[in-house]
């Protein structure tokens, strides 16, 4: 049974809060705001723990390090803007991706990841240095 401290307390209201998937720095980034002096360490093992509960499950995307989500979600996809790097939920499926499989196969699952700039990224000018790097 793991220990619920106020370090883990805090990390849990920050990923309960989230509008989207987050990385163990963007986890840090956001808990520092109400622990002072967290460290990675702290962050990864709480992340670790709350994966093996089930609250948590990752984001996995291609090259990248996984980010994490509240578990239960519906079925759904990922945004992966280009420029901040962040990561953000798509609703929804956009078909039934069985009829694409050759035939004889046999669908189980799938996952699609969309690449691109977010509503802030997109009205900021290449080059000018606003957008944010997490």
């Amino acid at each position: 049974m793991t220990r619920n401290t106020k370090q883990r307390a805090v990390i849990r209201e920050v990923l309960a809060h989230a509008d989207r998937p987050l990385s163990t720095s963007e986890i840090l980034e956001t808990s520092r705001g109400q622990i002072a002096g967290l460290g990675i360490a702290t962050v990864y093992r709480t992340v670790k723990a709350l994966v093996e509960e089930g609250w948590l499950v990752p984001v996995e995307l291609p090259g990248e390090s996984p980010r994490y989500e509240l578990s239960g979600k519906g079925h759904h996809h990922h945004f992966h803007c280009e420029r901040c790097k962040r990561v953000f939920e798509i609703e929804g499926c956009a078909g039934n991706f069985k009829a694409l499989a050759p035939k004889g196969f046999r669908v189980t699952r799938h996952e699609m990841v969309l690449y691109g700039s977010c509503a802030v990224c997109g009205r900021t000018p290449l080059g000018s240095g606003q957008a944010r790097q997490i």
